[in-house]
């Protein structure tokens, strides 16, 4: 049977996908801070699917924290043969007005962490010559938007730095594929301060599980990347390019302003 590691894996997107995956007798390794909704999905799944499930809780900026995934899955005998790098927050306001040490923690998180476990996991895929990358990005990696400039930011490099990969790898059998949705039905919009009112402004808002479905549909393909979401999604990662910069910069700035 194969092995997925999900970080992020005790809600929203991370969630989804261990559902999925279980629900295709994939053993898993779920990773996040939350020690107490990990175990009560973890139990969950066991008694559901009747597969193996790991559990790792551990916050994902601290210092060797990939070592620390890496070091428990090669104590337990567990080979990776799919990484989903879904862990991240945003944070919405002025960035000159926000704290700085939240913004430091999201680049840490959403980059950093992420860079790392894929640099821990991936030499081993590659002498095997099998296994996938699924790294979690969103809709903001095509544009800057202001009051959530480092969010978007952070995106914007898994975008760049996940399609790098999957050009890198392809000849030696592993898959990597950047996923990014628009609007999610998750608590993403509470957790980064979002005033209601801009979070009401989505016209589509995507389910977990549709984003998870598109994914696994893509890495299937070989895509290097999957835009999950309704038309205005889609056009968006088309539109945004040809905009001049300054125009496309004071529309968003409009748009997100509170």
């Amino acid at each position: 049977m194969l092995t997925a590691l999900i970080t992020g894996a005790s809600g929203g997107i991370g969630k989804a996908f261990a559902e999925e995956l279980a629900a295709r007798s994939v053993n898993l390794v779920l990773v996040s801070r939350s020690e107490q909704k990990l175990n009560q999905l973890a139990k969950q799944l066991r008694e559901q699917y009747q597969i193996q499930v790991d559990i790792i809780a551990k916050d994902l900026t601290d210092a060797g924290a990939a070592k620390v995934l890496y070091d428990t899955t090669q104590a337990k005998g567990l080979t990776i043969d799919l990484l989903i790098n879904n862990a991240g927050f945003g944070d919405y306001g002025d960035f000159a007005e926000r704290d700085g040490e939240r913004q430091v923690k999201m680049v840490q998180l959403n980059i950093l962490a992420l860079v790392d476990i894929t640099h821990t996991f991936l030499p081993e895929m590659r002498q095997r010559r099998s296994g996938s990358i699924i790294n979690v990005s969103s809709l903001s990696a095509f544009q800057p938007i202001p009051y959530l400039s480092v969010y978007a930011a952070s995106k914007a490099f898994i975008l760049n730095f996940s399609q790098a990969l999957w050009a890198e790898n392809r000849s030696y059998g592993v898959r990597v594929l950047v996923v990014c949705p628009g609007p999610v039905e998750t608590n993403f919009f509470t957790e980064a301060n979002m005033p209601p009112a801009l979070a009401g402004k989505t016209n589509k808002i995507s389910t977990s599980q549709e984003v998870v479905q598109e994914s696994l549909k893509a890495l299937e393909k070989g895509e290097s990347i999957v835009v999950v979401g309704g038309f205005s999604t889609h056009a968006i990662t088309k539109l945004s390019p040809l905009v001049p910069r300054r125009i496309l910069l004071n529309m968003l700035e409009r748009q997100f302003r509170e």
